[in-house]
């Protein structure tokens, strides 16, 4: 029957919103050309590949154009696969070897709380163009080593976003991540993200941008524990908790989808 892929709909307790991930368990390593393949048939903003090991699990993410260095989602996706499907107890902790690092997961209650490396931003001069790909005036810009960080002086403003996508994906970054303060709904920031560099227009919910997006507004707002809400078509609430160096991302998750890929 071949491999069995899930779809899992992340950062979310609904079916149909959030962001939707493929998640494969590989029962060996697999070539990184044929992983590309898969996500680029799964069309899915991101989809995790997990090869079991002695102490965890190793995982990748691949975009439908490149694999990816940090992925929330997905991550949070395969935490709930692994628990779901029995191959890890209730309780148990969800360990994966990934290229930033070891990320951990662990369940609390009906939400997963991710342990991930903070990815603080600095200060920068705009780049050119970056305020016409966007059609608006920033009011804060910076850069960590994934992506541009905006700040803009509204909740309206972020959620009227409606970019260039062809010209933001020739800005030097993987993404760019768009925030306010909230306005509404018991939120400490809103925010949106924009990937066509690596094949995502704009991502539904963002886990890794709230690494940068969790110190940020940790600063300014002068709290470490933060409720956040990316304010794109299909939403996502994100529970953000900073500790040191390390920044905890809580989500949710609801499987929609199992499948199997006939072709190895």
């Amino acid at each position: 029957m071949g491999l069995t892929i899930y779809q899992v709909d992340a950062f979310t307790n609904r079916p149909f919103s959030g962001n939707p991930a493929g998640v494969c368990l590989l029962p060996d390593p697999a070539d990184a050309g044929w992983m590309q393949n898969v996500a680029l048939e799964m069309n899915l903003s991101e989809t995790a590949f997990l090869v079991r090991q002695v102490d965890g699990y190793d995982l990748r993410w691949f975009t439908p154009a490149a694999e990816v260095d940090l992925c929330g989602h997905a991550t949070l996706a395969s935490a709930h696969i692994l628990w779901e499907t029995g191959h890890l107890g209730p309780g148990q902790q969800a360990r994966f070897h990934t290229r930033s690092g070891l990320l951990t997961a662990i369940q609390d209650g009906d939400w997963i709380q991710m342990d991930f490396p903070a990815e603080p931003e600095q200060a920068i001069i705009t780049p050119a163009g970056l305020a016409q790909a966007l059609g608006i005036q920033p009011k804060y810009v910076g850069k960590n080593r994934f992506d541009l960080l905006i700040q803009v002086s509204s909740e309206a403003e972020v959620r009227a976003l409606n970019p260039d996508f062809n010209a933001l994906s020739k800005l030097e970054a993987r993404g760019v991540i768009v925030t306010s303060q909230a306005a509404s709904g018991g939120y400490d920031f809103v925010s949106r993200f924009f990937a066509p560099a690596v094949g995502v227009a704009e991502d539904p919910v963002t886990g890794s941008a709230h690494c940068c997006l969790g110190p940020f507004w940790a600063s300014r707002l002068a709290k470490t524990e933060l409720y956040a809400y990316q304010a794109s078509r299909r939403g996502g609430e994100v529970k953000v908790s900073l500790q040191g160096e390390r920044v905890f991302l809580g989500g949710q998750a609801v499987t929609t989808l199992q499948c199997n890929l006939l072709l190895s």
